[in-house]
């Protein structure tokens, strides 16, 4: 069984940093495409970053310059290092991994519980 667990949110003042980690658990063949989104109060999910197996990770246009993603193959995990934290940043963050199970297995979306991260004006 694969699960996807988020950790690292929390409330911070304007201007401020969080790291947010996911840990990939399980029995996995394969990674696939991983990413960061994010549900605001009454708006849709919508992603943040995203890290392609192959070429360039990408982010949110909100986002550029001030949010990292990367990842630790070793650790099996996934992190999201903010910056500059804004008000409009908050959110429920949720950890999404592409991932194949076994190889016999396709492909399939995997996602985390999400971690509520608040940012004070």
């Amino acid at each position: 069984q694969v699960q996807l667990v988020e950790s690292g949110g929390g409330l911070v003042q304007a201007g401020g940093s969080l790291r947010l980690s996911c840990l990939v658990s399980g029995s996995i063949f394969e990674v696939g495409n991983l990413a960061w989104y994010r549900q605001a109060p009454g708006k849709q999910r919508e992603i943040v970053a995203r890290m392609p197996t192959t070429g360039s990770t990408t982010y949110a246009d909100s986002v550029k310059g001030r949010f990292t993603i990367s990842r630790d193959i070793a650790k099996n995990t996934v992190y999201l290092q903010m910056n500059s934290l804004k008000p409009e940043d908050t959110g429920v963050y949720f950890c999404y991994g592409f991932l194949k199970h076994t190889s016999r297995d396709i492909f399939r979306p995997y996602w985390g519980q999400g971690t509520q991260v608040t940012v004070s004006s």
